[in-house]
């Protein structure tokens, strides 16, 4: 009988344990942008919301590769392009990390879970050093935005991040960019030399790496804002248009500005691909990037244009 109620009173203990614990919590979860007009719409917060492929997949007349911290822009972007050239209106674009994006155009697909893609870009837009790195897949090349960056913190900042130096503090959890994946991290690891020196960085991309303080993405601008928000980071250098956007959109964020002399910048650049299946369209759409526009467009989003 005794041992009959102390499996009964485990098993209440257990579904009381139950009933306390809280659901995942996905209300911040992307995608961040308006989905396109369907009957069906089948988004499903942390299992299927794909919020970095854009538009239509099927026979598109025009494929952009964008460097992912441009996601913001691209309801915008690609609504007047549609508008000035009506002639285009399958439009697909994709807004992965640059470096995966050079790694899909180099090896010819790229795999997202079960789907494996083949469309090859008219368009690439990423910062300068990468697309100097590629010169022989472009017919043309031009600038058209810059950025610099700025440090995304938790509502309210808690932990009175002041600047890059803070990051270093072991009370700080940092939400950093790997390198090996974005251009961001390696320009992010200058502004902390500029700041710090050596042992600056050596603090955040060695010691707290190592103790956990650090964690390193593979998709900062969906997982770092994700980890603000759901306080599993407490600070993240970013480009300053991410922590604009999340404020912009009412997010649970702030945002503590650089000074410029601790600051570095970005030069974004497009180019159009030698070959591009969609050549006219390509041409059509490096114009419109250039266009008063489109630089309205990124200006809105707190990107600089000249």
């Amino acid at each position: 009988m005794k041992y009959l109620q102390k499996i009964t009173f485990a098993i209440t203990a257990i579904i009381a344990l139950g009933s306390q614990a809280k659901a995942q919590d996905h209300r911040f979860d992307p995608p961040w942008n308006t989905p396109p007009e369907s009957k069906v719409q089948f988004t499903v917060p942390g299992v299927d919301n794909v919020p970095d492929l854009f538009g239509d997949i099927n026979d598109p007349q025009l494929v952009v590769f964008f460097a992912g911290n441009q996601f913001m822009c691209i309801d915008d972007l690609m609504s007047a392009f549609k508008k000035q050239y009506p002639q285009y209106q399958r439009v697909f674009a994709e807004t992965l990390p640059p470096g995966i994006l050079a790694k899909q155009i180099m090896g010819g697909s790229i795999v997202i879970g079960n789907m494996r893609i083949t469309l090859k870009p008219d368009v690439y837009t990423a910062g300068k050093s990468r697309i100097d790195q590629m010169p022989e897949y472009f017919s043309k090349s031009v600038p058209y935005a810059y950025n610099r960056l700025a440090i995304m913190v938790q509502k309210g900042n808690p932990k009175k991040v002041k600047g890059l130096k803070d990051l270093g503090r072991n009370d700080v959890r940092v939400s950093m960019p790997n390198p090996e994946w974005e251009g961001i991290g390696k320009r992010i690891e200058e502004a902390y030399v500029k700041v710090g020196g050596e042992p600056l960085k050596n603090t955040i991309m060695d010691t707290k790496v190592k103790n956990g303080k650090t964690f390193l993405t593979q998709i900062h601008h969906r997982q770092t804002p994700m980890r603000i928000m759901y306080q599993q980071s407490d600070a993240a250098p970013v480009w300053y248009t991410e922590a604009y956007y999340q404020k912009m959109i009412g997010h649970p964020t702030d945002m503590v500005e650089i000074p410029d002399g601790e600051n570095i910048s970005a030069t974004y650049v497009a180019g159009q691909l030698k070959t591009a299946p969609h050549a006219q369209a390509a041409q059509d759409f490096m114009d419109f990037l250039v266009s008063p526009t489109a630089k309205a467009i990124y200006k809105k989003y707190g990107f600089i244009t000249k």
